[in-house]
């Protein structure tokens, strides 16, 4: 079967050849424009339609010059192509070296960042222990009776302080986190207790924000392999952020569910404002809020998920997302369960 298209020439690599005959002086424009008319009629004829090809039927140029002419321009074409290679790999090598010092430089800042943290966390802590003593000390009376009015002032400096204790710790687990050192401790726990004795420090709360917290922990859900502590603190977490954002009049609900012979599930559902679908990343980020204005009704270091997802992920487990805007969120993550 015959092909239409046109036989493959040297010359079709050559770009501009008109131009270089005539810079060479080897043709002049009136012969230049002469060559393309005629290579125009041939190719509307369904000829040969190659520049070169003209200029020898018109006897303008001979078949040695034209070679040696296309030859002269892939040469310089090739050299051309090899300082552009030369260029683009030395612009390649000093972009990448560029960017190892912007990461460099980036991760010295990360650890600056870490250590900072980590000393003002630690430095906030000392005399942050000393007002609890102080105030407990008032409240309890062992340094003198106390009116009504001021045990309800010193109640309200109580909780203050216990929430500044608790965005002091963030930071320093944080920069545990950032700096690796952050470790697992895994264990045969009772995920069943750790629920229940979580969901007690968090009623004060809901109760407060008129939210109702229901905890769904059946008998019979075996112990996991966890650090106790730390998922302690994550469900402890998920629970403070449902609570935060659920409306009065909404619930919060943690349970517990088998996942197959060999995972148990622990969910916290909210029935709160929800996520919008294109932000659902950024609740991860450190020290990022979603709501970032000056007048933002929350409050928070913006710490806490983005742990939540780091200790979940250090027990080889994934943190699952669902959230309706305006309806509520769930968080849930799996498990390993200890059978006997």
């Amino acid at each position: 079967m015959e092909s239409n298209s046109p036989k493959l020439s040297p010359e079709m690599l050559v770009p501009r050849l008109g131009e270089y005959l005539v810079q060479k002086g080897l043709i002049n424009e009136i012969d230049l424009l002469r060559a393309l008319a005629y290579q125009q009629d041939a190719a509307e004829k369904g000829g040969q339609a190659l520049l070169g090809q003209a200029l020898i039927e018109m006897k303008l140029l001979n078949r040695e010059t034209l070679d040696q002419i296309i030859t002269e321009q892939i040469i310089q074409l090739r050299t051309a192509l090899q300082s552009a290679n030369r260029n683009l790999e030395q612009r390649v090598r000093e972009r990448t070296a560029d960017l190892n010092e912007a990461m460099n430089r980036l991760s010295e800042l990360n650890q600056m960042k870490a250590n900072f943290v980590s000393n003002i966390s630690h430095e906030l802590r000392t005399p942050l222990t000393h007002i609890k003593g102080y105030i407990e000390l008032l409240v309890s009376e062992s340094l003198g009776r106390i009116t009504d009015e001021q045990r309800h002032a010193l109640t309200v400096s109580q909780r203050a302080t216990g929430k500044l204790e608790d965005m002091i710790e963030d930071l320093i687990m944080f920069s545990l986190s950032s700096r690796g050192e952050m470790s697992m401790k895994l264990d045969s726990v009772d995920i069943r207790r750790i629920v229940s004795l979580v969901a007690i420090s968090a009623a004060r709360k809901a109760e407060d924000r008129g939210v109702k917290l229901i905890v769904e922990a059946p008998d019979g859900i075996p112990f996991v392999q966890a650090d106790g502590e730390k998922i302690g603190w994550v469900v402890g977490q998920l629970l403070d952020n449902g609570i935060k954002f659920t409306p009065s009049g909404g619930s919060v609900t943690v349970s517990l569910e088998g996942e197959g012979k060999n995972l148990i599930l622990v969910v916290v559902r909210d029935t709160g404002i929800g996520i919008p679908q294109g932000r659902m990343n950024e609740i991860f980020e450190p020290f990022h809020q979603l709501d970032g204005s000056p007048t933002r009704r929350q409050g928070g270091t913006g710490l806490g998920l983005s742990l939540v997802r780091q200790i979940i992920e250090a027990h080889g487990s994934l943190l699952d997302v669902k959230s309706t805007e305006g309806k509520g969120t769930s968080f849930k993550f799996p498990l390993l369960a200890i059978r006997d």
